[in-house]
């Protein structure tokens, strides 16, 4: 990760957070908001129960080919997020038979929503690709979260400044301000804060 990188994943981080606000409250249908069957997934969670026994314990025979032709095709990398999943599974591919497995795929994870007692709308692929950015942004913010509670354990001072300018907004004046800080002791501080986080985060 560059220092231009870093700086514009911490720059971004407001901007993702309004957007997942936005997009927690888009209509699914019945009352249901995209970020309530966000936090209604439960494959994950399944998937992690089932992961330690062997698929025929648990799998139909059809549902063994639907394993079988997602491996062949995802090489055994499954995304978390119903949106990543879907967006994972190609939709045409050279063998008319591996198209349509892969097409019966996809229409499992709606089953799933269906299942859940959601209506199942005309518009369902833009229903699961919001859902699916509300899962990657917050996949997002979660690992920034995360670098900047590692550096609070070892440089606060780092970590408070790049909260300060980056998670909260506010002013270089309010920051020096704040912290008590010299214009020329402020900027080597945010330097050396920027360099820090960029060697935990890559």
């Amino acid at each position: 990760m560059t220092e231009q990188q870093v700086i514009e994943q911490l720059s971004q981080y407001r901007q993702k957070q309004a957007r997942i606000q936005v997009l927690s409250t888009y209509s699914v249908g019945a009352g249901i908001t995209v970020s309530r069957l966000n936090e209604d997934d439960q494959l994950q969670e399944l998937h992690a129960k089932l992961r330690g026994l062997p698929s025929y314990m648990y799998l139909s025979q059809r549902e063994l080919a639907l394993e079988s032709i997602g491996h062949a095709y995802l090489g055994g990398n499954y995304p978390s997020g119903i949106k990543s999943q879907q967006r994972a599974i190609p939709g045409v591919v050279m063998d008319e038979q591996d198209t349509r497995l892969l097409k019966e795929l996809k229409d499992k994870i709606k089953k799933v929503i269906k299942a859940r007692g959601y209506e199942v709308r005309d518009d369902i692929e833009e229903i699961l690709e919001r859902l699916a950015e509300l899962q990657d942004l917050q996949e997002e913010i979660g690992r920034i979260d995360t670098v900047l509670k590692a550096l609070e354990t070892y440089e606060p001072d780092y970590a408070q400044i790049l909260r300060l300018l980056y998670v909260e907004g506010n002013s270089i004046g309010d920051i020096q301000t704040e912290m008590g800080l010299s214009k020329r002791t402020y900027w080597r501080k945010i330097a050396a804060a920027e360099n820090e986080y960029k060697k935990l985060a890559r």
